[in-house]
């Protein structure tokens, strides 16, 4: 089946940023995921073109690219919204809104999970993770976060989006770019914005702060027998004089059982 091919200038440069990527793998074909992204980021999604520039490159089928994007969600096999919005509606952030937040933006904007609103601006995503559960309910727009979320500050984010104003996620990079542009930083092109704003908040380090005060360390692994509790060579002890921290999540309960994935963990305790 023939396919609509790429402008001759969009071609060479294409082609010459997949060589790049190409280079940094030992085999060829490992590079397709990147090269996915790189004919996403020209497109707006993975196109039948797209598909067919990758194969000849890679020398695969345009049956064995088909296969992997249509294996991940972040691969678009039709045109995507200038803004990817992933509402995120797994268990913790369920419990803090995250199933109104979804209804509330999905009605305010007229669609419903992986549709497209009709200016091109919004796809809406119904996310079963955005990684971020000490921020519940988390919104993502082209995977910049956007914590601690309401149906409010929701429906407000979607209306600056479409609007074409400038959003500042909560972490990240100072504005968010657009889907195209973020395909081609996931391509393995740096847009030279990595290091702006913060990475992490309080609540995210709130672990680290605790095992600070306490002189907290992991553990080194004796490679001679295995044991936690020693020392490898010139390697000291991480404890040192400090008092180790308990080596299960209670201490009146040693077989863990109550923990997640032990014997006699809740429904919503199993799913974290």
């Amino acid at each position: 089946m023939s396919v609509t091919a790429y402008a001759p200038e969009a071609e060479e440069r294409l082609r010459g940023e997949a060589a790049q990527i190409i280079s940094r793998y030992p085999q060829a074909r490992s590079a397709l995921l990147p090269m996915l992204h790189l004919v996403q980021s020209e497109d707006g999604y993975v196109s039948a073109r797209g598909i067919a520039l990758c194969a000849d490159v890679l020398g695969l089928t345009r049956a064995e690219v088909s296969a992997v994007a249509t294996f991940y969600t972040q691969y678009k096999r039709h045109p995507n919204g200038e803004y990817t919005v992933g509402v995120c509606t797994n268990a913790l952030c369920a419990v803090m809104g995250g199933d109104l937040i979804y209804e509330r933006v999905s009605e305010h904007l007229g669609i419903g999970h992986d549709e497209t609103t009709e200016d091109g601006k919004i796809t809406l995503e119904q996310v079963e993770c955005n990684a971020a559960c000490d921020y519940a309910p988390v919104i993502v727009v082209n995977w910049e976060f956007f914590d601690n979320q309401t149906p409010t500050s929701a429906v407000e984010l979607v209306d600056q989006l479409r609007a074409g104003r400038p959003v500042t996620p909560t972490r990240g990079a100072a504005t968010v770019g657009t889907f195209k542009e973020i395909s081609h930083v996931l391509a393995g092109f740096e847009d030279g914005r990595a290091d702006e704003g913060p990475a992490a908040g309080p609540a995210t380090l709130a672990g680290l702060s605790i095992a600070r005060e306490h002189g907290w360390r992991a553990p080194s692994l004796d490679s001679s027998d295995g044991d936690a509790s020693g020392t490898t060579g010139d390697v000291p002890d991480p404890y040192g004089s400090a008092e180790r921290p308990p080596t299960t999540p209670d201490d009146s309960d040693p077989a863990g059982k109550r923990g997640p994935a032990g014997e006699g963990a809740t429904a919503e305790e199993g799913k974290q």
